[in-house]
């Protein structure tokens, strides 16, 4: 994987991380935010979202 498309992976987890935690979300069952893989955290964030009545 390039060096420029690990960095946008990364920032792009970094952003659903803190999304998810500003809606206080911690964790998904057992696993903390940080384990989960990218397509992962979009998931957990487009049901927050929805749940939250938002849309991004």
């Amino acid at each position: 994987m390039s060096k420029y498309l690990r960095k946008a992976v990364e920032d792009r987890k970094r952003y659903l991380i803190n999304s998810l935690i500003s809606a206080g979300v911690y964790e998904i069952g057992e696993r903390h935010l940080f384990e989960l893989t990218l397509s992962d955290l979009e998931r957990e964030y487009a049901n927050c979202m929805t749940m939250l009545g938002e849309n991004d």
